[in-house]
């Protein structure tokens, strides 16, 4: 397990075990490849980021993973994995993530992609120096990416 702060000086935890902070967890996070690209939404607030969100009512983790990556990319998921879970927890309130591996199938253009202005694709995210690039979202600012990324690239390319 690992654990650090984020850019918001909250504690984050970070496991690449199955469940380890929740069961029942009520976000998502996917990083996404497609065709040898990495596959990044535009938030409209934030900035680049890979999609995510907060599960709707009766819908697992992986389902919420799945339309999250459909609404703010448009992208079909072929195939996902878990990859790990991390919890962020601040003043009053604590967020749990799944975190998942998606390999997409292909893009489809929407008319409207939710809260985002849709894809974005990456052919390498920068090895440095993205804390301060300020088109990427705060999301990919903490060690959760690092980790992720050098897990993701051991386990899957």
């Amino acid at each position: 397990m690992y654990t650090f702060k984020d850019a918001y000086h909250n504690q984050v935890f970070l496991s690449f075990e199955h469940n380890p902070f929740s069961k029942t967890p009520r976000h998502v996070w996917v990083v996404c490849r497609y065709q040898n690209q990495w596959l990044l939404t535009n938030h409209a607030k934030r900035g680049l980021e890979f999609p995510g969100g907060k599960l709707e009512v009766d819908e697992t983790p992986q389902e919420a993973a799945v339309r999250e990556v459909f609404e703010e990319t448009g992208g079909e998921v072929a195939d996902l994995a878990y990859i790990g879970q991390y919890k962020v927890v601040s003043k009053g309130k604590t967020i749990i993530k799944n975190i998942y591996f998606a390999t997409i199938s292909k893009i489809v253009e929407k008319e409207d992609y939710m809260e985002t202005k849709g894809p974005v694709l990456i052919e390498e995210l920068p090895a440095v120096g993205i804390q301060q690039d300020d088109k990427y979202s705060f999301i990919m600012k903490d060690n959760v990416l690092q980790y992720v990324m050098k897990h993701v690239k051991r386990t899957f390319m």
